[in-house]
């Protein structure tokens, strides 16, 4: 067993991780590069107003209770979770709005007045996607798969539910009106995937929603983080922050220590990363593995990035709830620019995220706190200056904003500031830029994905978006729970 182990990185997945090597008596350090801990989930305190870099939509709450739960402890002492309702508003440019919610009268209510047809066709999708959130959540999500052969025990069931089929084809079969089929399939872009080629089995999102419901953390998703800090450093654990890591020491085909840009050095039984996988290789020094890897991994194909405009109004917006969707005039049409023709849309969808609404204290008295995300292309499909063209970006979304939901939103933003694909290539070390490392089509999943354990490097451990099973709080926490389970056998 593994008596002390490294995790670079403090984003969910590391800080899962490490709370699950130190619960089960594992000496445990964290080193991470910025000044904060959270990954992509930094936050910005600015005018009084705090924002949250992302994720911001909290679902499965009790993965996370669980990580308290292994050392006797109560993760209500450190984070308080509010439920949200409706989970998300979704709204078009032709005046259609649609509640999505778990509460089954207003929504087949709401399902009714779009098409009365569909309600029982969404009742059938409801029972698809309880199938494969029972076979690819419960079953898989927290299972490593180190073999080709953990990929062929599962192929029945990925078989069973058409898994080679995409959701928005999946969905498409059970209901058929379009504004539906996108409000019952958007869903994946929340984890990096295209609805038109991302697995049918990502359905499951809509279980995982509809049975744990959506939550906030109060005071932002940075309180949930710290709650974790705090947890780990209860325990006993080591956080070690601004310091990034220079290199990952291999020797004799084991990974022995790692050493960071201040000089700091620290040898450990067994080292994993929250941190992207092709930086992470990039790491690696004194084996041939790592060039090896770098090279194969930049043939693989990656999640969009994201352009996320973070702003603060004077006033408060008490008819815009805390979960928006705005869907353009385009629907694939936009995934295609987005995935396929690495084209920056003038006709933007864009997830707003009002927090104050919820939690008033993340705001000035009086005041409101959003931000507009917009899914863009990553650094390898758009050759787009950010810093030139960054600013007139966010104008395109204020204009956005503007004419569908904020009439006098210029008058009174009181700041405001965007992050952008180069963000998160400078900040993250993402390759390309993008928001959630692989693509999640079923070629890039499962076993096909990083493996939480290296091939040949046998005290190298990977957890987050760019291993199984993929992005999302759930996932990313879920994979911690596949790597501690190898570290800790």
């Amino acid at each position: 067993m593994v008596k002390s182990a490294i995790v670079i990185g403090a984003g969910f997945g590391g800080l899962a991780l490490a709370l699950r090597l130190q619960s089960g008596g594992v000496q445990t350090t964290i080193v991470e590069a910025r000044d904060k801990p959270g990954g992509r989930a930094y936050h910005w305190e600015r005018d009084g107003h705090m924002f949250d870099a992302g994720p911001t939509v909290i679902t499965d709450p009790d993965c996370l209770m669980r990580l308290w739960r292994l050392s006797g402890h109560d993760m209500a002492q450190d984070v308080t979770l509010i439920p949200v309702t409706p989970f998300y508003a979704l709204d078009w440019p032709d005046g259609t709005r649609f509640d999505y919610t778990n509460d089954d009268e207003s929504l087949f209510k709401s399902i009714a007045a779009l098409n009365p047809a569909d309600v029982e066709g969404y009742k059938k999708f409801l029972d698809y996607a309880a199938g494969v959130f029972h076979e690819g959540y419960e079953k898989l999500g927290t299972k490593a798969f180190l073999k080709v052969g953990d990929m062929l025990k599962a192929a029945p069931a990925l078989a069973k539910y058409q898994a080679w089929r995409s959701v928005y084809s999946i969905v498409s079969s059970f209901v058929q009106d379009e504004h539906l089929r996108q409000a019952l399939s958007f869903h994946t872009l929340l984890v990096g995937g295209n609805p038109m080629t991302c697995s049918s089995i990502y359905a499951l999102i809509h279980k995982l929603e509809r049975d744990g419901g959506v939550w906030f953390a109060k005071g932002g998703t940075n309180q949930l983080i710290a709650g974790m800090v705090t947890q780990f450093e209860r325990i006993g654990g080591i956080l070690r922050l601004d310091d990034p890591v220079e290199a990952i020491e291999v020797v004799d085909g084991q990974a022995r220590a790692v050493r960071t840009k201040s000089g700091f050095r620290a040898e450990a039984d067994a080292v994993a990363s929250n941190g992207d996988i092709v930086h992470t290789y990039g790491l690696i020094e004194g084996d041939s593995r790592g060039p090896k890897q770098v090279k194969a991994l930049k043939k693989k194909r990656y999640s969009p990035s994201l352009f996320v405009l973070h702003f603060g109004l004077e006033g408060t917006c008490p008819d815009i709830p805390h979960h928006m969707i705005l869907f353009g005039p385009r629907y694939k049409g936009l995934l295609d620019d987005i995935y396929n023709n690495g084209k920056l849309a003038a006709d933007p969808a864009l997830y707003l995220h009002h927090p104050t609404i919820t939690d008033p204290s993340m705001a000035p008295e009086g005041c409101s706190t959003f931000y507009a995300l917009a899914p863009v292309p990553n650094m390898g499909q758009a050759d787009v200056d950010w810093e030139k063209d960054g600013e007139a970006y966010a104008d395109t979304i204020i204009d956005t904003l503007e004419a569908r939901l904020i009439p006098d939103i210029r008058s009174r933003i009181r700041t405001r500031f965007h992050y952008t694909p180069a963000d998160f290539k400078g900040d993250l070390a993402a390759h390309l830029g993008s928001a959630f490392s692989l693509e999640p089509v079923l070629t890039q999943s499962a076993w096909f994905r990083t493996h939480n354990r290296d091939d040949k490097i046998s005290n190298l451990y990977f957890v987050g978006a760019g291993t199984h099973p993929g992005a999302g709080i759930p996932g990313v926490v879920g994979s911690a729970e596949a790597t501690a389970r190898l570290m800790l056998e």
